[in-house]
This record gives C-alpha cells, structure tokens and sequence, in this order.
C-alpha cells in the first residue's frame, strides 16, 4: 500500500461531478477519484478544518467511532473494479477490535481527514488508474479567466460563506491571499 495525501479536489465538467487527486507522498503519480458534489464540499470542509453548526454525515461517522472508543487506523482504496475505486476503513476498539469495513472512497477520505488517518492506495491501483502529476498541471492550463478587483473577490468570498458554498469559499480565499502576498 502507498501513502497518499488529498493534492487538491477540482471540478470535473464532462461528468458534473468533482474529482478529489490524491497524490503520493513519496513520489509523483495522483490518483484522480470522481466524487459526488456532496463528499467533495465534506472533503473541502475537512481540508479546510471548517466548523459546522451542526454535524454533517462524515462527522457523525467521526463522532460514532469515538464514541465507542475506537479509532480509525488507516483508509485504503483497495482496488478498481469497471471503473469503481472502492475503499475499506481499518477501525480498532478494545470493545469491538479490529474491523475491516466497505466503504465508497469518498466516504472514506471525507472521514479520513476529520480523523487525521493515513489514506493508503494499493500499487495496482495506482498502477492502473494513477497518472503522472505533471499531467494534470498540463490538462489544467488557466484559461483567460476575467481579472477580478480584489474588492470584488473580497465580496465574493463574503456572499459564499453566506451560502454556505465553502469549497468556492476557500478557493476565493486563497486567490485573495495569493493577490495581497
């Protein structure tokens, strides 16, 4: 099993859905994962460490393992089957003890982050499905996006917290952080 970290979550048009990059630690392949709108705004709110006011699902899963004095080990996207990734959680408590348990990878890195868990991909899988991260950079050329007054990202970045839109939150963020540096 390689060692991965969450590189950067990116909007994947063709499929209207999201696609979370994880990339090696140790190396330079990524391994882009499609997910659902809702596990990638769980994914950027635990990248992010933003605070709900009340629990979303992957806390309440978070909130359940540490209730029953448990902790989650590792996450591991364990194969690729017809183009599924699927994923197990590793869970140890002294009541229960070691428990392997099926889960969709985004489920799994959504709780994973919260959890401050390794995520794990098995060398075939990267093998397969994993690309160079290079390549991504190269697919990803900034397109002549309109030059935005740092007041009106500033705005922008006010209206999305209000919306509770927090992925586009902290990317707004970020460009304003990057444009006062």
């Amino acid at each position: 099993m390689i060692p991965v970290k969450v590189l950067k979550i990116s909007y994947h048009p063709e499929s209207r859905s999201y696609a979370v990059i994880l990339k090696e630690i140790a190396g330079d392949k990524c391994l882009p994962v499609i997910v659902g709108s809702f596990e990638a705004q769980s994914i950027a709110l635990a990248i992010e460490v933003v605070d709900t006011p009340r629990p979303l699902t992957h806390d309440l899963i978070c909130d359940v393992i540490t209730g029953i004095d448990g902790s989650l080990k590792t996450v591991r996207v364990s194969h690729l089957q017809d183009g599924v990734f699927y994923a197990q959680m590793e869970l140890e408590s002294d009541d229960i003890g070691n428990r392997i348990i099926d889960a969709r990878p985004s489920d799994a890195i959504a709780v994973a982050l919260r959890m401050n868990a390794p995520i794990l991909v098995a060398r075939r899988v990267l093998e397969e499905a994993g690309v160079k991260e290079d390549t991504l950079k190269n697919a990803n050329q900034p397109r002549n996006k309109p030059n935005l007054s740092l007041k009106a990202l500033k705005e922008k970045l006010k209206k999305a917290v209000e919306e509770e839109e927090y992925e586009i939150a902290a990317k707004l963020r970020d460009k304003i952080s990057s444009l006062e540096s």
